[in-house]
């Protein structure tokens, strides 16, 4: 068939075309990233987010425990009331909690999918340098 100048004209184009891909990927990723430059970066904020909720969950959790004595005190129809609420808020963030660990797993499959491709797209032409200079 092909002669080397086509073969590289054809290698030179899948090589552009897999960049085109690559950053595709990347803009999707990003997209994902909310706007961070990195995942660990964008982790890191989700993690203090998750921390803040958390002590905000704590704090909520901690004043419905003083009002839930109260309400034993008061009797039975605020004492279910504010039972209510608790378990309502405590539903809501196991909830949110597991929203966000879904996310944080999908984002770190597509972050291990390109590394992966890069890899691989790295060595391929890794291997048509070599075999480049070697002819």
């Amino acid at each position: 068939g092909l002669s080397l100048r086509e073969e590289l004209t054809v290698l030179g184009r899948q090589v552009e075309d897999a960049g085109r891909v690559l950053e595709g990927i990347g803009k999707s990723i990003s997209y994902d990233l909310d706007g961070e430059e990195s995942y660990s970066t964008y982790l890191r904020r989700e993690s203090a987010q998750i921390s803040d909720a958390y002590s905000s969950s704590d704090r909520s959790l901690s004043e419905l425990e003083g009002k839930f004595r109260q309400g034993q005190e008061q009797g039975g129809r605020e004492e279910a009331r504010l039972g209510d609420s608790f378990l309502g808020l405590l539903l809501h963030a196991r909830a949110l909690l597991r929203e966000t660990r879904h996310i944080s797993s999908g984002l770190r499959d597509k972050h291990d999918l390109l590394a992966l491709t890069v890899r691989s797209h790295g060595a391929r032409l890794s291997r048509l340098k070599n075999d480049y200079l070697r002819a």
